[in-house]
């Protein structure tokens, strides 16, 4: 008997409940961990953390077994770290990483995943470069230990991060790289090229030797729209896709990411969140 997977969904945070409805939200998925933004993902409008209601959502978590070292926080796609076109948003791309830093703290949370961005044309080195900077001068002046999860990319444009190599390296050059982690997409990184159906062990290998499992925290349990190595980045409902559901399970399931998070952001369907269903199908594995 394998340990109980920790599971859920990303979820939202609306007034008036805020972060306590969060938790209501992710308990009615059956879940016992969730994914959330602290304000919209596309803008930087951030209400104050004191009207969260977060002791509210902590109380509840307490008394539903949600551990908040397992809840996990997403900083806003507008974050461009690796922008070297425009000084003024690299600026502001790094105050908002400060400042969500200081959120997820705050809450209590432990992991805040991070887009590693765009390098708009500029080439991949540039982009690589432009991160480590930044990382280098968020993270050498923070006090906290909230780990910035980079997320595995499709690689669609001129993202950052659609291979091993390149967050490894970053999490290389960094200096304070205990407090960098990695959040693996399933979706994005079958679509950024790598062979999950066939062969996953291959993956985490690969993994392994280029980044370190140690440094895998969180799983983006998402099935793809795409083929594999079609760089889109279209997330698909479980066992709906390219990936399918016996990859899914294999991947939720696999020993060596027992104690992974994983976390669902398959699309709703007919306006209605599929949560609660896909959880129980990837809970099951036989």
């Amino acid at each position: 008997m394998g340990k109980e997977l920790i599971i859920g969904s990303h979820v939202s945070m609306s007034a008036p409940k805020m972060l306590e409805g969060s938790v209501l939200e992710a308990l009615s998925y059956g879940a016992n961990t969730f994914m959330f933004y602290t304000g919209a993902p596309q803008n930087s409008a951030r209400k104050p953390v004191s009207e969260l209601r977060v002791e509210e959502a902590k109380r509840l978590m307490k008394e539903n077994n949600i551990d908040i070292s397992n809840v996990v926080v997403h900083a806003p796609y507008i974050i461009n770290i690796a922008n070297a076109k425009d000084e003024g948003i690299y600026e502001l791309s790094k105050k908002l990483l400060k400042d969500e830093i200081n959120r997820t703290s705050y809450i209590g949370c432990k992991y805040l995943v991070l887009h590693p961005g765009s390098h708009l044309g500029l080439g991949k080195e540039v982009g690589l470069a432009r991160i480590i900077m930044a990382l280098n001068e968020v993270l050498d002046n923070d006090e906290s230990d909230v780990i910035v999860l980079l997320e595995t990319m499709a690689g669609k444009g001129n993202e950052m991060g659609s291979s091993f190599e390149e967050i490894g390296y970053i999490i290389n050059n960094v200096n304070k790289r205990e407090r960098l982690g990695v959040c693996f997409d399933t979706c994005h990184t079958h679509d950024a090229g790598y062979d999950l159906v066939d062969d996953f062990e291959g993956v985490l290998k690969e993994f392994d030797d280029n980044i370190g499992l140690k440094y895998l925290h969180v799983v983006h349990v998402n099935d793809s729209k795409n083929v594999r190595g079609a760089s889109k980045d279209r997330h698909e409902n479980i066992g709906k896709g390219y990936l399918g559901l016996d990859t899914l399970r294999k991947i939720v399931h696999h020993p060596l990411l027992e104690n992974t998070i994983k976390i669902l952001e398959t699309p709703y369907i007919n306006d209605k969140a599929p949560y609660k269903e896909e959880i129980a199908l990837l809970r099951e594995n036989n």
